[in-house]
């Protein structure tokens, strides 16, 4: 029977579901037809594979070939089905035994030489496919990043004569070898920073507890060079995390490096950002800015400047820590769990409260300034400080801090009694969980209330006081929250009452 079935991988959103490859061969007039929901490049592909077998030395078929990809209801997209689609069509013409083809799931572009070039979010594919105990065959320069998967048997081949060769058993593909040890990135020191011991301390309870931080100050203050630094401040990801964040980035269209395996994302987009580009979408739904940084670090300079409603997309992935892309024919749904850095000027000019008194904003100005964030994102953000300008004699005869490694030191072990307390950072905690896990003692208790009447402190805010002060105990190593650090946690509430 001229049929050959053959599995390959989808890609709709973070999941790559299986895709099955059909191809039937009839008599009558020649034709060459992909059915199946494909998109454009995968009609395309009809040329890239017949080019591809007649260069590699093989007979294309002149009779009646249909391609199904199955389901037909899941849109195909990109050329990631030619590979499987000219093994089918080889197997359906019996030049290529079919014995083996059950054992195996195939990806990859071809060229016009037989070639085989790289496809996006390979790392994504290995992940499904090793759950459903298949190898997977990928391009050589698409397997590198697949084999970072526990468990995944992986082959890398060059060309589509390679693959031919293994599944003839008369010469085996290569299979790549996984990097077991990570890079360590290189992040700039804290200590580079001068002064400004109490941004640096807000950067660490943040590290420590997964907290949003909002930094406001004039121009030059160090505001982006503190940002540029929380990343060494946090402690390496583990292998869960780390695939979780290398698949998203090999849904992006720069694809995933496996140096930075390990690596916590630290993704800092311009403020003409649009909506899409930050929160994912398109007609082929792709991750976006907050979901390449998931696990990681998403900093915002100059956040006035962002647009209005790109601004406000992001409240509800700072809750949720997911985001849902619809679109009238695909939908899509990416973890967004990541740490907001976000940095603005105090006014338009940028130097209200400047020593200097170069400020020429009126109150008008500056309040239609800070309305460009709205109350209900600024409720979501953890930690709201002011980073002042550092006098001349300061900036000169101040000493060096602390370094990022020592901080990190303290982060790690804050981090670990989280863990080993509720299983998951403070920052995540849920409003019912507070009670269990955030006992704090009557005075503590009386101070937070007396900051609600007075402040008039929203039901979130709250909360996300509580949070910040059981982050603050877990770097002093106590087990309950006293006055003091209910004090400090309060405080980091500024912008709403300042």
């Amino acid at each position: 029977m001229a049929l050959a079935v053959l599995h390959s991988r989808a890609l709709a959103g973070l999941n790559a579901p299986q895709v099955t490859v059909e191809v039937h061969l009839a008599n009558g007039l020649p034709s060459f037809t992909i059915v199946g929901l494909p998109d454009t490049e995968v009609k395309e592909s009809r040329e890239r594979v017949r080019a591809a077998l007649v260069n590699s030395r093989f007979e294309f078929p002149a009779r009646r070939i249909t391609v199904n990809l199955a389901p037909a209801e899941l849109r195909k997209e990109s050329g990631r089905f030619d590979l499987p689609i000219a093994l089918g069509i080889l197997a359906a013409s019996r030049q290529l035994d079919t014995e083996e083809f059950s054992k195996y799931e195939f990806a990859g572009e071809l060229s016009l030489t037989g070639e085989l070039r790289p496809v996006r979010g390979a790392l994504a594919m290995t992940w499904r496919a090793a759950q459903d105990g298949r190898a997977f065959v990928l391009p050589a320069r698409s397997a590198d990043e697949a084999a970072l998967v526990d468990g995944a048997s992986i082959y890398q081949a060059g060309s589509l004569l390679d693959v031919c060769a293994h599944l003839s058993g008369r010469q085996p593909m290569a299979r790549p070898t996984a990097q077991s040890a990570f890079v360590d990135a290189a992040y700039p020191d804290l200590a580079d920073v001068k002064g400004q011991a109490q941004a640096k301390r807000a950067l660490e309870v943040a590290a420590a507890g997964g907290h949003s931080v909002l930094m406001v100050g004039p121009p030059g203050t160090g505001k982006s060079m503190l940002a540029a630094r929380f990343p060494g401040l946090l402690p390496p990801m583990s292998s869960a995390e780390s695939l979780e964040s290398g698949a998203l980035a090999s849904l992006g269209s720069h694809g995933f490096r496996p140096e930075h395996w390990k690596q916590r994302p630290f993704r800092a987009p311009h403020h003409s950002a649009s909506m899409v580009a930050l929160v994912g979408g398109g007609s082929d739904p792709r991750p976006g800015e907050i979901s390449l940084a998931h696990n990681g670090v998403l900093f915002l300079d100059e956040l006035p400047e962002f647009d209005r409603r790109v601004l406000e997309a992001l409240r509800e992935p700072l809750e949720s820590g997911r985001i849902a892309v619809s679109r009238a024919a695909r939908q899509a749904e990416y973890p967004a769990r990541f740490q907001l850095i976000a940095a603005m000027n105090p006014c338009p000019c940028g130097y209200l409260g400047h020593f200097s008194g170069k400020c020429r904003c009126t109150p008008d100005q500056v309040a239609r300034y800070r309305g460009k964030i709205s109350g209900p994102l600024l409720d979501r953000i953890d930690i709201q400080i002011e980073v002042p300008t550092i006098r001349e004699e300061e900036l000169t005869c101040a000493s060096r801090g602390e370094h990022s490694v020592s901080v990190r030191g303290r982060v790690e072990a804050a981090r670990a009694r989280q863990l080993a307390r509720q299983g998951k950072m403070n920052g995540q905690l849920a409003p019912r969980e507070l009670e269990r896990y955030c006992a704090a003692e009557e005075k503590a208790t009386a101070l937070l209330k007396q900051a609600i009447a007075r402040l008039n402190l929203s039901a979130r805010a709250y909360h996300r006081v509580f949070k910040l002060a059981r982050t603050i105990a877990d770097l002093a190593g106590n087990t309950g929250i006293s006055v003091t650090h209910m004090a400090e946690a309060i405080q980091y509430r500024r912008l709403e009452y300042g």
